[in-house]
């Protein structure tokens, strides 16, 4: 048997609260998504390392309520539970902009999945978890505070018992994100708490029964890397599975900050993995989350990435476009133009939700993207979003080319130029700063964020390509911005029709 390595983390870019079950010799996973539709990213795997998506759990209208206004960049879906029980998928959430804690099931991890099923309990971070008679528990973090729990009905979303508080955790802020396991005699309630900056933890306690009476750990919190100088940060919001082979394994989320202090995060809360241990008293014990690390044993199942050029051809987009809190019929056509995406304006502004965009993770500190854009008489082009008070965009129309930028209060045009008429590439590049030169395009000449974007006229690599302008990254970050999201890179429209002939993201070697 040869033995693996993999580096963390294992699902990159904003793929923030991951939950993962198994279901024989397969791992499936669910991040949180917030604003965006469609919401829930699901993703399957072999061997916890290599992971596809193959849908998102929530991905008709009916299931996602986001109304405008009211809405709000980081509202949305918080933190999902996956289980399996009983031959469903069971997928728990909160919807904290459209209803609040809910249930749906599914007979296949692709779906279809029901619409959901609302449960009256006030609170965030929902989990599942079912005794051997069957009852199912559902814990969550209170709105007063500290985990609660209660018995519910799944199918239907009743209460059948409680609330009642459970495990306020080991002292620090913000003791949420239950998991509730049942590990040989005992039950384990891992919860998150610190705050998810860089005082994230993970702390545990246990009860012989979901009523407890709980016990913390006494090496609490289980993780954390406050404090340290390790490269992955804000660790914590864990879920546990165990592999075919016996051994046992976190998933959790972390950062990878850079730049001139303070350090920022740019690609959102990602998702890591890292091995556990148990102690003789009965306590899972975890190291520091690795950069790379030996890989659990048994099958080895990498995946083909995806391809890096979308060309538009199929009947329906693939699972990892999203869009900001609706994708509305009217809006978006691949039939209109075969072979092309037709984005439809549905608002004048990217600074106020109600506009037409369709983008996809940043993932890679470095990569490069491109996309053959047609504006008719329309106005739209490629746009690197964090919220709507934090963006960049390079666009076309009324026969010329400008990048603009959205930095809080203030938005500016840096840079414009003539365009030739008909179809045009425009492209977007990202760096990180170690390597940009001071350039007379980069305002004030140098920068100190963890990367520079650079937007074009033209494909960057080839020849006859026009450099427009170079912004400092640190104003789409984490740290500037606010919230829970890491950046969207995609496509825009903001006046009548655009056509996308094709777009290409692609990353940097190392990612």
């Amino acid at each position: 048997m040869f033995d693996h390595t993999y580096d963390n983390p294992v699902i990159s870019g904003f793929h923030p609260d991951p939950s993962v079950c198994r279901v024989g010799d397969d791992y499936y996973l669910v991040c949180s998504s917030f604003e965006y539709f469609p919401g829930l990213p699901l993703f399957h795997s072999r061997d916890l390392v290599h992971w596809e998506q193959i849908g998102n759990v929530l991905d008709r209208p009916s299931q996602l309520p986001l109304p405008l206004p009211g809405s709000k960049a980081s509202g949305g879906l918080y933190a999902p539970t996956i289980r399996h029980h009983d031959g469903f998928f069971w997928v728990v959430d909160t919807n904290v902009d459209g209803g609040g804690n809910f249930v749906v099931r599914a007979e296949r991890p692709e779906g279809p999945w029901s619409d959901p099923v609302w449960i009256d309990v006030e609170g965030i971070d929902p989990d599942l978890a079912w005794e051997e008679d069957g009852a199912c528990w559902c814990a969550f973090s209170g709105p007063a505070g500290g985990i609660n729990l209660a018995r519910i009905d799944p199918v239907e979303g009743t209460v059948l018992e409680g609330p009642f508080p459970t495990w306020s955790g080991s002292g620090l802020k913000y003791p949420e994100a239950p998991h509730l396991l049942r590990v040989g005699d005992w039950w384990y309630l891992l919860i998150a708490e610190g705050g998810t900056e860089r005082g994230h933890a993970v702390s545990v306690a246990r009860a012989r029964s979901p009523r407890g009476p709980w016990e913390g750990a006494p090496g609490n919190p289980l993780l954390s890397h406050s404090g340290t100088g390790r490269p992955i940060q804000n660790t914590g919001h864990a879920d546990l599975v165990q592999a075919p082979d016996g051994g046992w394994w976190m998933v959790l989320l972390g950062v990878r900050p850079r730049g001139f202090t303070p350090d920022v995060h740019v690609l959102g809360r990602e998702t890591f993995l890292t091995p556990v241990e148990w102690d003789e008293d009965g306590w899972p014990v975890v190291a520091p989350v690795p950069e790379r690390h030996r890989a659990p044993g048994g099958a080895w199942h990498p995946v083909p990435a995806p391809p890096a050029r979308d060309d538009f051809d199929g009947t329906a987009l693939a699972p990892h476009w999203i869009s900001p809190f609706a994708r509305p019929e009217g809006s978006w056509s691949l039939t209109e133009r075969p072979g092309s995406l037709v984005l439809h304006a549905t608002g004048p502004t990217l600074d106020t939700p109600g506009y037409t965009f369709v983008g996809r993770r940043q993932q890679h500190h470095e990569c490069r993207v491109t996309a053959l854009v047609d504006p008719g008489t329309g106005r739209g082009g490629l746009c690197v979003r964090l919220d709507e008070a934090h963006h960049y965009e390079v666009e076309v129309g009324d026969g010329e080319v400008r990048v603009v930028a959205r930095i809080g209060p203030l938005s500016q045009t840096v840079a414009q130029r003539l365009a030739p008429p008909g179809p045009l590439t425009l492209g977007v590049t990202v760096r990180t700063s170690d390597l940009v030169p001071a350039s007379p395009l980069l305002t004030g000449g140098h920068t100190t964020g963890p990367d520079t974007l650079a937007f074009w006229l033209g494909d960057p690599d080839a020849p006859g390509a026009h450099p427009l302008a170079e912004l400092d990254g640190r104003y789409l970050s984490t740290e500037v911005a606010g919230g829970f999201t890491g950046r969207v890179i995609g496509m825009y429209a903001t006046e009548g029709a655009v056509a996308f002939d094709w777009f290409a993201y692609t990353p940097a070697q190392d990612g």
